[in-house]
């Protein structure tokens, strides 16, 4: 079968999504009859992450592509958090010593393709193998500086471009008009939420009240340093009539930003007995517990990174688990999900418009359902990990030549 490296300068096993996609990526790509061999960096990690032994089991995919650590050098646990001015060149420094690494060892690797979403590693590699073996996954856009420079670069460099949304393929055609881009979105790994409890079941597991409408959102509170409109949703539902049988199910961290929606919840009069936080739970965990979800909420503001250059896991899995869907009505998905065929959209930050979306979708159950039945077979029809792996390698240029 054809040899395929997946380079990652991601650290792995991470508390972040971007882990999962990677994963779920590279498990699918095997599935398409690839040989896939991920390349991530020796990084350090925090104790939690440390304890995982079996990375395959940790993020739930079959062990059907082989993991390689590279050497690195890693300072970035010494320099403080992202805001000490040590981080960016300390970050830098590790990227560069492992996309050294990778192109060396990729010198003595015959392989057919090279994979990644890190513009440095995939330039670095593409100084000793031809671009018609590169492919590029761009996840945002770069506006400015060095970063800038790097991603143009490696948009011309490689074969293909796989652009995350309609709009970032856009914005990085502006900057390398003749490049060739294919839009594939996130997705969704079906068997994860092939058999999913009842809510009761999933609410009794997760030692949750059986007689609240429970909103929930999944998934990392901020992005880089952006929070993700988890305030606002707070807002809403404060007003929302009879607010004391409305609950608030929060499945992800940090734990330091869901205090701070505690208090804001607190600070509204909502009663802390309806305030939910589950933290940060295994990729395996998440669909059992968004299965105990009345509604999924996505509330994102609308910065340029949500607006035009995310393509969030947790739609997908949103939509996997049959659950309703209420989202802010941004470009980046809006070839995703259509407003009352399989969710509900308004206006980003509007509190009033996502509050009356809330009710519609308590008060009518009928909706509710339809709704989330016909996002959970528009997930498993057109976004699954094996669909877009196929798409990718039906795009990519051809490898002779």
């Amino acid at each position: 079968m054809p040899r395929f490296i997946y380079l990652s300068a991601a650290r792995l096993p991470s508390e972040m999504a971007h882990g999962l996609q990677i994963m779920q990526n590279a498990e699918a790509f095997a599935q398409a009859g690839q040989t896939v061999e991920l390349w991530l960096p020796r990084r350090a990690n925090t104790p939690d992450m440390r304890a995982v032994r079996d990375l395959h089991a940790f993020y739930g995919v079959e062990p059907l592509f082989t993991v390689r650590r590279l050497p690195c050098l890693d300072l970035i646990t010494l320099v403080g958090g992202e805001r000490s001015r040590l981080y960016a060149p300390a970050f830098y420094l590790m990227m560069l010593t492992y996309a050294l690494a990778a192109a060396l060892v990729a010198l003595f690797t015959p392989a057919e393709r090279f994979y990644s979403r890190d513009p440095l590693v995939l330039l670095v590699v593409g100084l000793i193998k031809p671009r018609r073996r590169l492919a590029y996954e761009a996840h945002r856009l770069n506006r400015a500086g060095r970063g800038r420079w790097l991603q143009t670069q490696t948009v011309r460099r490689a074969a293909l471009t796989v652009a995350i949304t309609p709009p970032l393929r856009d914005d990085l055609l502006e900057l390398v008009p003749n490049a060739h881009i294919l839009v594939a979105h996130d997705g969704v790994r079906r068997a994860r939420f092939a058999d999913l409890p009842t809510i009761p079941k999933a609410r009794q597991r997760a030692g949750w009240p059986t007689d609240r409408f429970i909103v929930g959102y999944m998934g990392r509170l901020q992005t880089l340093g952006m929070a993700k409109g988890v305030d606002t949703l707070i807002q809403a539902i404060a007003q929302m009539p009879d607010r004391d049988r409305v609950a608030l199910a929060l499945v992800g961290g940090p734990d330091e930003r869901a205090e701070e929606y505690r208090a804001l919840w607190g600070s509204l009069g909502l009663a802390q007995g309806n305030f939910l936080y589950a933290g940060q739970v295994t990729p395996e965990a998440v669909a059992g517990l968004v299965a105990g979800f009345d509604v999924c909420a996505m509330p994102h503001p609308r910065t340029l990174h949500f607006d035009r250059h995310t393509s969030p896991l947790k739609l997908f899995e949103y939509m996997a688990s049959g659950r309703a869907v209420v989202a802010a009505d941004l470009p980046s998905w809006a070839d995703v999900i259509e407003h009352r065929r399989d969710a509900l959209l308004v206006p980003s930050s509007d509190v009033e418009a996502l509050s009356l979306a809330l009710v519609t979708l308590r008060d009518d159950t009928a909706l509710r359902q339809r709704l989330g039945d016909a996002a959970r077979q528009r997930a498993f029809e057109v976004y699954g990990w094996d669909a877009r792996a196929r798409a990718i390698l039906a795009h990519w240029p051809p490898l002779d030549g």
